[in-house]
């Protein structure tokens, strides 16, 4: 049994549709139990609940031999994902699947990905197998810009002239699958990008291109980019902490690619220009 997490998100519910395509017995932990539908006409088992309640883990972890830790990026994640660690391993399960960050290295002054370097230490030193999913920056976060290229043919972000291998979180997905039902990947930590590094500048001439009209990226002051997280997030602390990733960027952290997603899937990554028209509507 694979228990999952995360599973009604854009890399949980592709890795957890892969996984079921494959005839494998899976468990997912859900809150929404309407948004989490699809996953059981799947298959796939469902334990409703709060991750932070132990009696949800107790019966999810129930006959589970590997499990994912696929959370979203919040105030209470570390403390979170270092409780379910510990009762992974008091319950018997074999093999935890993390995904973490590209940027997951010891010294990292980020909230966020200095988080995952404490999750993924207490996961090693757990005595469990691990597997680490080291993504980079996910092509999903420029659906938030839809708007503004739609009506300005404009998008805005305070990224300068910072390169990224972003990648897609549909890929994402397909890797945790790979290790979830492949062999070989006990104690691995895998960095996971897209196909090219790019900057913003060249970001905006593959949505010009794949939208058949001029698209302008601006490189927006940090200070006005804070000021409308603040308006729409609402959050301080999630406010501070994508600010914080955004700057990694514009500071060129995140200028690298790898070609691991295809030693793991066999399948080349996906590229912005087919994110585009994947998601055209979005845009257009």
């Amino acid at each position: 049994m694979i228990l999952l997490t995360g599973a009604t998100g854009k890399t949980g519910a592709t890795a957890a549709r892969a996984l079921a395509g494959k005839g494998l017995k899976l468990r997912a932990i859900v809150r929404n139990v309407e948004k989490a539908k699809p996953l059981a006409d799947a298959g796939v088992e469902l334990i409703v609940g709060d991750m932070a309640d132990d009696s949800v883990l107790t019966r999810a972890m129930a006959g589970v031999s590997k499990a994912t830790l696929v959370l979203p990026n919040t105030e209470q994640q570390l403390g979170m994902e270092l409780h379910f660690v510990d009762r992974a391993k008091a319950l018997g399960v074999k093999h935890i699947v993390k995904l973490s960050s590209i940027e997951a290295e010891p010294g990292v002054k980020q909230e966020i990905p200095a988080n995952h370097v404490k999750v993924e230490a207490h996961i090693r030193a757990s005595g469990l197998a691990w597997t680490m999913i080291r993504p980079n920056f996910f092509m999903q976060n420029l659906l938030g810009n839809a708007r503004t290229i739609k009506e300005q043919s404009k998008f805005f972000l305070p990224c300068g002239e910072g390169k990224t291998g972003m990648s897609d979180a549909r890929d994402i997905g397909l890797a945790i699958a790979a290790v979830l039902s492949g062999s070989g990947h006990e104690n691995k930590s895998y960095e996971l990008t897209g196909p090219q590094a790019l900057s913003f500048g060249q970001v905006a001439d593959i949505f010009s291109e794949g939208l058949g009209r001029k698209v302008e990226y601006v490189n927006l002051p940090i200070a006005d980019y804070r000021a409308a997280l603040t308006k729409a997030l609402g959050n301080n602390w999630h406010m501070n902490a994508v600010c914080e990733l955004i700057g990694g960027i514009a500071e060129g952290g995140l200028n690298t690619t790898t070609d691991t997603f295809k030693q793991i899937t066999g399948r080349e990554p996906t590229s912005l220009a087919q994110f585009i028209r994947d998601h055209i509507a979005m845009y257009k």
